[in-house]
This record gives C-alpha cells, sequence and structure tokens, in this order.
C-alpha cells in the first residue's frame, strides 16, 4: 500500500495533465524567475503562463520549500 501524498505536491499529476509541462519545468521555470516572494510568484504563474491560483501556489510553495525559502 503506498503512501497518500498530500500537501501541495498532491496537485502535481492534475497540473501536468492540464498544462502539458512536467513538474520539473514548471520549477526551473521559478528558480529562473528573478521574483523571489511567494505570491509575486504565484501572480507571474497566474498572469504569464495561465496557471489557476491552486495550481501556481502549490508549485510555488513546493519549489521555495525545496530551496529553503530562496
Amino acid at each position: 500500500m503506498s503512501a497518500e501524498v498530500k500537501g501541495p505536491a498532491s496537485y502535481f499529476p492534475s497540473i501536468e495533465k492540464k498544462y502539458g509541462r512536467p513538474i520539473t519545468e514548471w520549477k526551473d521555470l521559478i528558480r529562473s524567475s528573478p521574483l523571489t516572494k511567494h505570491m509575486e510568484l504565484v501572480n507571474w504563474l497566474k498572469s504569464e503562463h495561465g496557471l489557476g491560483h491552486g495550481h501556481a501556489n502549490a508549485l510555488v510553495a513546493h519549489t521555495l520549500a525545496e530551496d529553503g525559502g530562496r
């Protein structure tokens, strides 16, 4: 029995399906952005890449957590 994925990563399968890009590509975009604040990055993903708020928020939260908050 596999462990249930929780938190921001639980959105990843639907993000990949809806937007057609792998999560690693989204994380690379976030990391390459000159923006550093959580909501700046969320709003950027929404306006420039057409992501919904929940998906953008999940990607940013997970990426920043991996990177120690940048």
